[in-house]
């Protein structure tokens, strides 16, 4: 299984819009690893994973092209993972398709947002339900409850494929006693997880900086959820957390944790 990291930022990205902070400088001057897309991820090169509104720029800068999806799933509806109207260029009058190329798996929320916007549309929208695993080609993919987005099924998704599982977990929150129990049947091979808050203690329960993301690998660690070689990597970061990839990086590694960056692929 190859993960490739879109973007690794959260809402506003880094630097952010209008930040003046010391991250966002600092971004600006050097760029690098340092500049942060919204956070989005592809699965083998054809399972596309939230449609943040930097997606476009994304596929020029890594070449990629969107024609080889075979799946776009969703986490949840913000709009910094849910860029309802580019689903438009697919299909006519902006390509000569007929059908949506892929099929879209989405909850109950933002399944119904697509179908208000897009009534009538070729599109074919597959519900997803929390530790209600379902099958695309042979991928095994089971979304668990995150605690994010608090009135709707905000989802992390367990990918299975030949031998290997693989968990994005951006938007997580402190997962509820119902997800970290149902974890407890798997072992994964590698995580992705959201470290949005980075040094500064975050007031928004449906985010995690560095103690609380350490805290759950600790956790999925000491319960065997992770295995010492599993490969831990971080995503969704904000210039507000106040941590350079530098710093990310001197902070994390004594975890034995990585801090992502745009364009990073993993291998499994």
């Amino acid at each position: 299984m190859e993960i490739r990291l879109l973007g690794t930022g959260a809402a506003d990205g880094i630097p952010s819009y209008y930040g003046d902070d010391t991250v966002s400088r600092y971004a600006r001057r050097h760029g690098g690893k340092d500049i942060r897309t919204r956070s989005a991820a592809l699965i083998d090169g054809h399972l596309k994973i939230d449609l943040p509104p930097d997606t476009y720029a994304q596929l020029q800068r890594d070449r990629l092209c969107p024609l080889d999806w075979t799946a776009l799933v969703f986490t949840h509806g913000h709009d910094d993972h849910f860029a309802r109207r580019e689903l438009q260029y697919a299909l006519f009058p902006f390509t000569d398709a007929e059908f949506m190329p892929y099929p879209i798996f989405a909850n109950e929320q933002v399944a119904s947002h697509i179908e208000e916007i897009y009534p009538q549309w070729p599109i074919e929208v597959i519900r997803t339900h929390s530790f209600s695993t379902f099958h695309h080609l042979d991928y095994k993919i089971t979304p668990i409850r995150a605690r994010h987005k608090e009135d709707e099924d905000s989802q992390n998704l367990i990918f299975q494929h030949h031998g290997k599982t693989f968990l994005y977990a951006t938007d997580t929150g402190i997962w509820p006693h119902e997800t970290f129990a149902f974890l407890q049947q798997f072992e994964l091979d590698a995580i992705v997880i959201e470290c949005t808050d980075g040094l500064r203690k975050g007031t928004y329960a449906g985010h995690l900086d560095i103690d609380a993301c350490v805290g759950v690998i600790d956790a999925l660690r000491n319960t065997g959820v992770l295995r010492e070689d599993s490969r831990v990597i971080t995503t969704h970061h904000s210039a507000r957390g106040g941590a350079r990839h530098q710093d990310l990086e001197k902070h994390l590694s004594r975890h034995n944790i990585e801090p992502g960056y745009d364009g990073m692929v993993i291998k499994l």
